[in-house]
């Protein structure tokens, strides 16, 4: 095998009709073109192809936490807060999980997204330097501004983080995030503080009102919708069609304190939420949310952009566990899936063994070697014959 070969998958189903996607290096070369001489071919035999998912909102160093709540529903994420904040030194569970170094959370969370079919990650936070090891298992929004909220950030805080993004880059704030007179004031105030424009990103917006999502929607804002999150929390979501109709909706999972699972798990909640955005769903982990955290080479199988892609059972995106995922690869490399494929795409000893929720997949060597490393991992996951409990 020539690892640096050309690959070329055929009979893969996109859309509605089968098609051919030709990777060169990092990218993809072609779309619908014929194989050359020496292309490694692989067929897919009709699985779906899929852009690499992206993720619009994640923190990435709480995923090793169990979900976390100390009373039965909440009026603003400020009580959920300070609740966790109380008990984070005393309570058994939290400890565990900041009882592992912040560099070993960031990797807990990137492998999580991995798995899922995640390729590309937003993390609210300030990027780290970690995002750019080699063993990292995603890509993670490098361009971008952002503030925490608010309430943390006060309102000199959000306006100079406002103000220190180029415009050409998403600007990423919590926003809305309860479902009383305080978050719903919340819009007003970034309105009056000249921070909802074009390149703003809210994430959650559920305290908002109809005549705010228009002003929203007018002024070419948008909104990063994290479902599972304000249902665990508050006790319902935002009904996310009239922003997803104007292409103003992104899809996040949140952290594991208080969202789903993982991406996967996230669209089925948003499913389970709003029955309606179920056409929607795959289109806002991909092009939607490329297009709004701009992000120009990734999100849609065309040639030229990164060769981050997903191939899956010919069933919906909502309907497939992260155990049924037969390929997730990035810049080109595969990262995870079924051993059949790794055969034909890498070198035996670059692959890892690994078993998934029951199932048996590869994982790459790099990255199980770092997760052994650390003593860690990811529940459900076992490797080499050993399975340890999280963090």
């Amino acid at each position: 095998m020539n690892p640096r070969a050309p690959i070329s998958f055929v009979n893969a189903t996109h859309g509605e009709g089968m098609t051919t996607v030709r990777i060169v290096g990092a990218h993809i070369a072609s779309v619908g073109a014929r194989p050359a001489r020496d292309d490694r071919v692989v067929d897919l035999a009709g699985a779906r192809l899929l852009p690499g998912l992206i993720n619009a909102h994640d923190h990435l160093q709480f995923n090793n936490f169990a979900r976390t709540r100390f009373r039965d529903s909440h009026t603003n994420v400020a009580e959920w807060i300070a609740d966790v904040t109380a008990r984070r030194h005393r309570d058994s569970q939290l400890v565990a999980g900041i009882s592992l170094d912040v560099e070993s959370r960031l990797f807990a969370g990137g492998f999580k997204n991995l798995l899922s079919g995640v390729t590309t990650v937003a993390h609210h936070d300030a990027y780290q330097a970690a995002f750019d090891a080699p063993d990292f298992p995603v890509r993670v929004l490098r361009h971008y501004g952002w503030a925490h909220s608010l309430a943390v950030d006060r309102e000199a805080g959000v306006t100079a983080s406002y103000h220190a993004t180029p415009a050409d880059w998403p600007w990423i704030v919590h926003a809305g995030e309860g479902v009383d007179e305080v978050a719903r004031k919340e819009f007003a105030r970034l309105e009056d503080l000249g921070c909802i424009r074009e390149n703003t990103v809210l994430v959650h917006a559920l305290g908002f009102d109809a005549p705010q999502m228009s002003r929203l929607i007018a002024a070419g804002a948008a909104v990063i919708w994290c479902p599972s999150s304000n249902v665990y929390l508050f006790g319902r979501t935002l009904d996310p069609l009239p922003l997803s109709l104007t292409g103003r909706l992104a899809i996040g999972s949140d952290s594991r304190l208080s969202g789903a699972r993982d991406l996967l798990d996230e669209l089925r909640a948003a499913r389970d939420a709003a029955p309606g955005s179920a056409p929607l769903l795959e289109m806002l982990v991909t092009q939607h949310n490329a297009r709004l955290l701009r992000l120009g080479d990734r999100g849609e199988l065309t040639r030229g952009a990164l060769a981050d892609l997903v191939v899956l059972p010919r069933r919906p995106l909502a309907d497939v566990r992260r155990a049924e995922l037969r390929m997730v690869m990035i810049g080109g490399e595969m990262r995870y899936g079924d051993a059949d494929l790794a055969a034909a795409l890498a070198p035996a000893a670059d692959c890892v063994a690994v078993v998934v929720d029951g199932a048996n997949k590869v994982l790459a060597r790099r990255l199980a070697e770092r997760m052994e490393a650390l003593h860690w991992c990811e529940p459900g996951v076992s490797l080499r014959g050993t399975s340890w409990r999280a963090a």
